[in-house]
């Protein structure tokens, strides 16, 4: 063992053939398979948070439930959608720290609530206070 420290190489050695592994070679392949970890759980939560999304035609993003808000902003979005008799689902970000994080990174928008209209981003309550003050 000593010896093959010395060399600074380390030898995996097979039935039928010897493969030399430059040292260092182990900490590159540590880190690229870290990045690809990260990368399938990017993608993996991407795709989860397209599943919420779509999950109903209209989907809300908020801090608590319907019946129980746990902000303000949650509880204006929560009485404008109901005031209008909208049929919509609804996600605690409060309850899942990755769809939380994620769900900023992935509409590119950094505060909640956030309203999906058919899949698409239409805004926080601002957005949807304005559009509801132009009667869309």
């Amino acid at each position: 063992l000593v010896a093959q420290l010395e060399l600074e190489e380390f030898v995996i050695r097979n039935s039928t053939d010897v493969t030399a592994i430059p040292a260092g070679t182990e900490s590159q392949s540590a880190e690229k398979e870290e990045e690809s970890k990260k990368e399938d759980q990017s993608s993996s939560l991407n795709e989860r948070l397209q599943q919420l999304i779509t999950r109903h035609r209209i989907m809300l993003f908020m801090k608590g439930i319907p019946s129980a808000p746990r902000c303000g902003f949650s509880r204006q979005i929560v009485e404008l959608l109901d005031s209008h008799n909208a049929s919509y689902d609804a996600f605690n970000i409060l309850e899942d720290e990755d769809v939380r994080q994620g769900l900023k990174t992935y509409s590119d928008w950094p505060t909640y609530p956030q309203l999906y209209v058919e899949g698409d981003l239409v805004g926080g309550l601002d957005i949807v206070k304005e559009m509801e003050e132009g009667g869309d």
